[in-house]
């Protein structure tokens, strides 16, 4: 196991190398860069920057060298110096900038995995098992749906039902009274009064499209052989699904693990600018539209080391949950 580990460390390398330069490209790719950016923003409100305080900033943020020199030092700074640049918009160090919201976005993405997980496998399993009942064609009929309800969408209505029903304080993660004050119970409490909606909105596309995949999984192994042999044998039904069905149906379930954990970050993003939560999604927006590039790369560079950790996760799931796996 631990050569195993080894191996897909080292693949990983490769992997955050093309990243890098591709997430750096892309960025560079719009016309102009920050600066050009900023005058744009000052023109339209009737301000203006004289040519030699642009030609000092353009210096100072390396943004009058090659695109292969500027990448260069970025990357070489964080492998050498962990140091991920200088926020060109907010004049800070982008590791003070991310790493107040980075927690914030971690631990989001922990409880909506959690939450997924805990739904789709049961769901999956009913529908599977009750094959073309009503329980079946109601929760295909709910994943498909919100397979195709956009994560804002959802957020919105939520937020407008919760709010204008219920009375509740929706946006954000913390009360006002709670948002800069010391952890504590009350705290921790107003936060899980909090984070189950953001938690609920970002994991139900994920949650569909897990449910679907289970109940496939599952279909393909009720009908083996092997299964008709344990029910001859005179196991009972429930031990039977646990024990034998169910199992091998985790497997292909455990590799999604690689796309699910980037893809339940991307609709953080995009949820935490609607609902005002204090994560790394709407630095990631106001980055790339002010083309603040170390911010904005930084930021990409990070979603793209957790689609890796997802991948290396879901092979050390599948290695333990399959003997076949160990063994090759």
């Amino acid at each position: 196991m631990l050569l195993f580990i080894f191996k897909r460390l080292l693949f990983a390398i490769p992997t955050m190398i093309a990243v890098s330069i591709v997430a750096f490209i892309i960025i560079q790719l719009p016309p102009g860069d920050y600066l050009s950016t900023l005058m744009a923003d000052l023109a339209s409100s009737g301000g203006s920057l004289e040519e030699g305080t642009i030609a000092a900033m353009r210096e100072r943020f390396g943004l009058d060298q090659p695109i292969y020199v500027q990448y260069w030092k970025w990357v070489s700074s964080i492998v050498f110096r962990g140091d991920f640049g200088i926020s060109f918009e907010l004049n800070r160090p982008v590791t003070d900038v991310i790493w107040g919201r980075l927690g914030f976005s971690f631990l989001l993405a922990a409880l909506t995995l959690c939450f997924v997980w805990a739904l789709a496998i049961p769901i999956g399993i009913i529908s599977a098992v009750r094959q073309y009942s009503i329980t079946d064609y109601g929760v295909t009929f709910l994943a498909f749906f919100m397979l195709a309800v956009p994560d804002f969408l959802l957020a919105l209505v939520s937020m407008y039902i919760l709010s204008t029903y219920f009375g509740q304080s929706v946006g954000g993660l913390f009360s006002p009274e709670f948002v800069n004050a010391a952890w504590s119970l009350p705290r921790v409490w107003d936060f899980l009064s909090h984070v189950w909606l953001p938690v609920c909105v970002i994991g139900i596309g994920s949650l569909a499209a897990l449910v679907r995949i289970m109940r496939a999984n599952l279909l393909d192994e009720i009908h083996r052989p092997y299964v008709t042999t344990a029910r001859a044998k005179g196991m009972s039904e429930l031990e039977l699904l646990l024990r034998y069905p169910v199992r091998m149906a985790l497997n292909p379930l455990i590799s999604t693990l690689g796309w699910i954990l980037p893809a339940v970050v991307s609709g953080e993003i995009i949820v935490s600018v609607v609902m005002s939560l204090p994560t790394t999604g709407p630095l990631l927006l106001r980055a790339l539209l002010s083309q603040d590039m170390y911010l904005a790369g930084s930021l990409i560079l990070l979603i793209s080391v957790l689609t890796i950790i997802g991948t290396l996760i879901s092979d050390i799931l599948l290695a333990i949950a399959d003997p076949r796996i160990r063994l090759q």
